[in-house]
């Protein structure tokens, strides 16, 4: 199961963006989340699943990618 729609919750709890308004495939940056805010994002990532994002990771730039490796993250993590 994908973690998009909990990222997209995250998301607009953080920075009242509405999900529905955001294309998961486009930069973050489009979205209005400038660079600091998306490192605070990614701290707040690693906090709500309780993961640490590898760090060739930490350069995500769309919803959609950050999806993927924390699905892969958790996956690693239930082996």
């Amino acid at each position: 199961m994908s973690s998009l729609p909990e990222l997209q919750a995250l998301i607009q709890e953080k920075y009242g963006l509405d999900p529905s308004q955001l294309d998961p495939n486009a930069s973050m940056a489009q979205s209005g989340i400038d660079s600091l805010a998306l490192v605070e994002f990614l701290f707040a990532v690693e906090d709500h699943y309780g993961i640490k994002l590898p760090e060739e990771d930490s350069q995500v730039d769309s919803l959609a990618a950050l999806a993927l490796v924390v699905d892969k993250v958790r996956a690693s993590q239930a082996a």
